[in-house]
């Protein structure tokens, strides 16, 4: 054994090694079907050359990339199975041009056809993956393939364009600029590993970037060039053609046992809950861990200790115990782990709390019908920043913060319980059902849910956006429309003594891109208009906060 695959190990809770003795051939060519070849890494032990195959897609590289996967391939390797580790189209030393999701469907079914004429393919194979590591693995679904006998997704959605570029519906030039700044560098074999910390240690190309108008132009003031696949997801609005190409979510009926992982505060946490949802509704055998992270969930020592045990009881079919129960999740607040029957529980409650006059949450509506609506104007010239949340992992921008900075700003309402008199526990979706008026057809509105502590300390918890078209939603004759925003999911205590509070606002800059409110072309557009927005709560329009009690 290495003394990174140690290091490794124990970092990640691996399970001891069977093999120290591990080959490598490097350097293999595999021919996808419009002639590129990509270039793969093998990894086996020296006594078992036809062990159970791991194959590993990822535009990271492979020996010397940041992540590592030349280290995770040989770790791998040592637990007694053979690893491909392949560099996709257009990174490193493979042929194409890269553009995350367009050629992945296609070039993993090659991969797969080439695996099959080896002679030490042993007839199966399983997969594993992180990020967009994770996500290869969603585009190989796109074919059925009886081989493949078992899946590890970590943090990673199956569709790219509501996973990442538009989540929501919404743009999000701050995932899209943190990727061609921060990610895209290391897809190269002449770029030194340091670029990828460069957003970190210079981070104000990116910061004017995210601020610039019009927005096709900030990949060029961030990086100083322009990038093919930044244009389109810039000109995209989310449900094109390029949409639907790197779609996958329609595929889980072809996935052989898989299990899934992610974080409460992870950009990836609403799509891997929808997408185990749709893998058990495809009846098709599915794990799910939540734990309390951010984007590095997939690949920590609570995930490892539940995907190495799945790839030897569906991959090899060793008889090794994986969970009964499908679901398991970290319980924040109470700080403890938490087997579930299900996504959602079953046994959960949505219980309404309803937005008052004066800035109050009660779990009675208004029962008066000239309550005046809560109004607040948001302005795309200084625009509702995030704050925490699921963001890139830089640490001052994702995560659980204080927002009480944010929410002492003019566009943003809050609503607040009374301290709660006992712990209250939840587990399931959240979901604002709020009626709004605009003075504009095409503006957005943001709702989050906080925990708010003894102190005044307001911890965010889970939150969501909705961008408005003209007549999506139809307003009423009065012009109020209603409206129901997802916050994702949580599991989540309130303490006693802590106080329960809904954030609106309209936006969360660059996270969500801000709504410049003339409906014009994001690539192009550079007038903004101010919105001024209502939130009503009267008898005739309960808002509310539903959230998923469990008694």
């Amino acid at each position: 054994m290495s003394l990174a695959t140690r290091l490794l190990a124990l970092i990640m809770g691996l399970p001891p090694a069977t093999s120290t003795d591990i080959a490598v051939d490097k350097g293999l060519r595999v021919a996808m079907r419009d002639g590129v070849e990509l270039a793969a890494d093998r990894y086996y032990p020296r006594g078992d050359p036809r062990a159970m195959l791991v194959l590993i897609r990822t535009p990271y590289g492979r020996s010397r990339a940041v992540q590592g996967w030349g280290t995770i391939a040989r770790a791998i390797a040592e637990r007694g199975y053979q690893v491909i580790v392949q560099s996709t189209r257009g990174t490193f030393d493979s042929e194409g041009d890269f553009e995350p999701g367009a050629a992945e469907a296609a070039d993993g079914l090659a991969t797969v056809e080439w695996l099959r004429q080896q002679p030490w393919f042993p007839g199966a194979f399983a997969t594993y993956g992180q990020s967009y590591v994770g996500y290869v693995q969603w585009a190989l679904a796109r074919s059925r393939i009886p081989e493949w006998k078992a899946v590890v997704i970590g943090v990673a959605p199956s569709d790219w364009a509501s996973g990442w570029s538009h989540p929501n519906g919404a743009f999000s030039i701050g995932n899209a600029l943190y990727w061609i700044y921060a990610i895209a560098p290391v897809t190269r074999a002449d770029t030194p590993v340091s670029e990828s910390w460069r957003a970190l240690i210079r981070p104000r190309p990116l910061r004017t970037a995210e601020t610039h108008l019009p927005m096709g132009a900030s990949d060029r003031i961030a990086l100083g060039e322009q990038v093919d696949y930044y244009q389109r997801w810039v000109a995209s609005d989310g449900h094109d053609g390029y949409s639907k190409e790197v779609d996958f979510r329609d595929c889980a009926g072809n996935l052989p046992p898989t299990h899934l992982s992610t974080g409460w505060y992870d950009f990836f946490v609403s799509t891997t809950l929808t997408d185990y949802v749709a893998i058990r509704r495809a009846g098709r055998p599915a794990r799910l861990l939540v734990g309390p992270g951010g984007h590095s969930s997939g690949q920590n020592r609570a995930a490892s200790r539940e995907q190495f045990p799945w790839l030897a009881a569906h991959g090899r079919g060793s008889g090794v115990s994986v969970p009964d129960t499908p679901v398991r999740v970290y319980i924040m607040g109470a700080n403890h782990w938490a087997d579930v029957a299900d996504w959602p529980p079953p046994d959960s409650l949505p219980t309404p709390w309803y937005l008052r006059q004066g800035g109050y949450l009660t779990p009675d509506p208004d029962d008066s019908a000239t309550t005046k609506p809560s109004r607040y104007r948001y302005d795309p010239t200084d625009p509702t920043p995030n704050v925490g949340g699921g963001f890139p992992n830089l640490p001052w921008r994702c995560g659980p913060k204080d927002n009480r900075m944010l929410e002492a700003r003019p566009d943003v309402l809050t609503f607040t319980t009374e301290a709660v008199e006992r712990d209250l526990t939840l587990i399931g979706w959240v979901e604002a059902d709020l009626f709004v008026r605009s003075s504009l057809q095409h503006t957005d509105f943001f709702a989050r849910l906080c925990d708010v502590a003894p102190n005044g300390r307001s911890t965010n918890i889970c939150d969501g956006l909705l961008r408005l078209h003209p007549g999506s939603p139809e307003p009423a004759t009065d012009g109020v429309r209603r409206l129901s925003i997802s916050l994702t999911g949580t599991a989540y205590r309130f303490a006693r003594g802590h106080r329960i509070r809904l954030q609106v606002s309209s936006g969360a800059h660059p996270r969500f891109t801000r709504n410049l409110g003339t409906g014009e072309p994001e690539a192009t557009a550079t007038t903004t208009r101010a919105a001024d927005q209502e939130i009503l709560h009267d008898c005739y329009h309960p808002s509310a906060i539903v959230l998923p009690l469990i008694d």
